[in-house]
């Protein structure tokens, strides 16, 4: 065995791992808030390493160097979709569970809603 496959092979196996957590998280936290961050955290880390992965397999071509340009697409676009989501659910009035004792975005999306208006 070679060392490109094992390497291929860890990063893929580690990849799936936080596909499964992530998976988890959504089916176990208790609101959008957190099943968000959990979603994203996992898959944006999930899909880097899988890609990873299939560079390792694949090689140095053309196409690892594609695949490397999704990694960072992605790794600037989920966070900024889940914050933009998490965003638009709280200025529609989705609220956060009743553990969170924190709420730092009020006071903006007061200020928000009033310029909407």
């Amino acid at each position: 065995m070679s060392v490109l496959l094992i390497l291929s092979t860890i990063f893929l196996l580690a990849g799936s791992f936080f596909f499964i957590v992530g998976s988890i998280g959504l089916n176990r936290l208790p609101d959008v808030y957190t099943r968000l961050h959990a979603t994203t955290k996992c898959d944006t880390l999930g899909q880097a390493l899988v890609l990873l992965g299939v560079i390792f397999y694949d090689g140095a071509t053309f196409t690892s160097v594609k695949i490397l340009l999704i990694i960072v697409f992605v790794l600037v676009a989920n966070p900024t979709a889940a914050h933009a989501l998490a965003k638009g659910a709280y200025l529609h009035g989705v609220k956060p569970c009743d553990v969170t004792s924190l709420d730092m975005y009020k006071e903006e999306a007061k200020r928000i809603k009033r310029r909407l208006k």
